[in-house]
């Protein structure tokens, strides 16, 4: 299970956003990590620009360069615009739509709640944060998880109705994914079209 394990405050600071999430580091250091981020003033090349939007991509959907390039390679051989394409791969991967749903308060806990056997797909338990859930399908807490004390935290005051493509149950502690994400509706701040420029080259 090949994951990016490294100080995830230095990722933030390198693209000067919250990454993986709400970061007091990066509120106080505000610039880039090492001896010189502070006064690096370094123009990046059009090649350099496109490979901080792929390896931005990577790490919010906690992704690795193998995975990421054979979602790339099936997002290219399907209808529809690449770059867009790629991103609703990223957004209907399990442990993704168990972050979306509010289950877990980030994609690394919702990866781990995964790992662990906690969560369901149309009722059966998935272990793999890959899997690709297809719209229709319901993901949800299994019945003996639904007390922990984690997924309970992170549901609590959880606004439900922010993203429109998941449809939430209550009494289910899960939802349905009721369609793919349109790109406008997509939060994350990625330039999908300079990954597609950049695997062009």
């Amino acid at each position: 299970m090949a994951r990016y394990t490294g100080p995830k405050s230095r990722i933030s600071r390198r693209f000067g956003e919250a990454i993986y999430g709400p970061d007091k580091v990066l509120e106080k250091r505000n610039f880039a990590p090492g001896q010189h981020g502070n006064n690096r003033r370094k123009k990046s090349s059009e090649y350099g620009l496109m490979l901080a939007e792929k390896q931005k991509a990577k790490y919010t959907y906690g992704v690795l360069e193998k995975q990421f390039r054979i979602l790339f390679d099936k997002a290219s051989r399907k209808e529809g615009v690449t770059g867009e394409v790629l991103l609703q791969m990223l957004e209907s991967r399990l442990d993704n739509v168990v972050y979306r749903l509010g289950i877990a308060p980030t994609r690394a806990a919702a990866r781990q709640l995964v790992n662990h056997k906690h969560i369901t797909v149309d009722g059966k338990v998935v272990g793999i944060p890959s899997y690709s859930v297809t719209p229709g399908q319901v993901v949800a807490v299994r019945e003996k998880s639904k007390s922990l004390e984690v997924v309970e935290n992170s549901l609590a005051g959880f606004n439900h109705s922010k993203y429109p493509w998941i449809e939430w149950d209550e009494n289910l502690k899960g939802g349905k994914l009721l369609h793919l994400p349109e790109r406008d509706s997509i939060p994350e701040n990625i330039k999908e079209q300079m990954i597609v420029e950049l695997y062009s080259k």
